[in-house]
């Protein structure tokens, strides 16, 4: 049997993480010196209300390694012989490295187990790990073995496409969540940033003048860079606006012909002390190849419109 683990920073919700029985290490919040497990001890709309009132915003530290290992010790005892566990990015988190030394220290003090775990650094934040460890887990219920499902991760992870835009850039600056220069870029530039992900960190790739341009370029970029063959279904995320999330699914649905599942799910406390209120995202996986970047964006904008006059 394969039991799946993750980070909270998934982000996924209770529906799912019950339904597929997912294992769920939670990062800590800390607030005015108090720690809080992710949505075990706050949850999302609670802690967005909590975040609005301080002057000082929250900090977050990685889960344990014995967090893991309870699930580990757990997962083992209930019978599953195979572990795979699917963690934030290595380059925003020690969430990946706190799960690969409980999967160490597993191994050093059960020396003669079978059991078999592999830890996935996906590269990706929020409902990007979320994407893989739900299509991980329909490839599992498709009759996959784990060495199948390993090579889906490590093959495909990389394309796992992120965007999100912010009201304000101020905790994805505080928090290094944004690599300096696109930090820069968005201060100077004064308008909505549209980020994504490169090299295992925020970049910001585009910009926008107003929520309603947002959509517009989630809508366009879905439909110029989506795998059809391997997104079966799509993500949106949100932090405090569940209606902004609810109008990027209705345009999927009008102005694409996208005919898969699409989600929507609430960024947790972890993910949202960086992000802030108004966060909206939107996660698939794109053709191999594509390229990436403010600039690179801006000039296809520009030979785009020059091809059209």
């Amino acid at each position: 049997m394969i039991k799946i683990m993750a980070d909270s920073t998934c982000d996924l919700s209770k529906e799912i993480i019950d339904n597929y029985n997912i294992g769920v290490a939670p990062l800590n919040i800390i607030i005015k010196g108090k720690s809080y497990k992710d949505k075990i001890d706050i949850q999302p709309d609670e802690f967005y209300k909590v975040q609005r009132s301080l002057d000082k915003n929250p900090t977050t530290s990685m889960p344990s390694p014995e967090e893991y290992l309870k699930i580990i010790d757990r997962a083992v005892k209930d019978g599953y012989t195979e572990i795979l566990c699917i963690c934030m990015s290595s380059g925003t988190s020690g969430s990946y490295q706190s799960a690969v030394i409980a999967k160490d220290y597993y191994y050093e003090n059960n020396k003669d187990s079978n059991i078999k775990i592999h830890v996935v650094d996906s590269l990706s934040m929020s409902h990007g790990s979320g994407w893989l460890i739900v299509k991980s887990a329909k490839l599992l219920e498709e009759g996959y073995s784990f060495d199948q499902i390993i090579e889906f991760n490590e093959n495909h992870k990389t394309r796992v496409k992120h965007f999100l835009c912010v009201d304000d850039l101020d905790n994805l600056i505080k928090s290094g969540r944004l690599t300096n220069v696109s930090a820069l870029i968005g201060k100077v530039l004064r308008v909505k940033p549209i980020m994504s992900m490169k090299n295992g960190k925020g970049a910001i790739v585009s910009k926008v003048r107003g929520k309603n341009k947002a959509l517009n370029y989630y809508i366009d970029e879905f439909t110029r860079r989506v795998d059809k063959d391997i997104t079966d279904f799509i993500i949106i995320g949100y932090t405090t606006d569940i209606n902004i999330a609810s109008n990027l699914q209705e345009k999927i649905k009008k102005e694409t012909d996208f005919d898969g599942e699409i989600y929507i799910m609430q960024m947790g406390a972890a993910v949202g002390t960086h992000v802030g209120s108004g966060g909206l995202s939107m996660f698939f996986v794109e053709k191999e190849k594509m390229k990436d970047g403010l600039l690179k964006n801006k000039i296809r904008t520009i030979k785009e419109k020059r091809l059209q006059k």
